[in-house]
């Protein structure tokens, strides 16, 4: 039997999935309602503030995961979207939307290095 790359990428996928389902409303939430409701004040979200939070080792690694499983997730969504649409060439596809996603990946992780 061959083996396969797709649990990688169905994981990847599914991960990101979930990741960006439950977070980007919360994110959402916090910062384009709280704010004007007055539950938080606008201190709260000042630079110094949200640096400090991404400034800390865990605070980049959950950062780098969020971007990266986002990434994954939204290459392979546009890969299957790519192929319904009924463009054949799923090799070009495939290398297209799994290396942005790869090269997302190791940018968001120099990026938050270097921070």
């Amino acid at each position: 039997m061959a083996r396969s790359n797709k649990p990688i990428v169905w994981g990847l996928f599914a991960a990101g999935g979930t990741v960006t389902a439950f977070f980007v409303p919360a994110l959402m939430v916090v910062l384009g309602l709280a704010v004007p409701f007055g539950l938080l004040s606008p201190n709260d979200l000042s630079f110094d503030r949200v640096y400090g939070i991404v400034a800390h080792p865990l605070g980049r690694l959950i950062l780098f995961g969020f971007i990266t499983v986002s990434l994954w997730h939204a290459a392979h969504r546009t890969r299957t979207t790519v192929h319904d649409l009924g463009i054949s060439n799923d090799g070009i596809t495939m290398f297209i939307c799994y290396g942005v996603a790869g090269l997302g990946t190791v940018l968001a992780a120099v990026f938050l290095l270097l921070l």
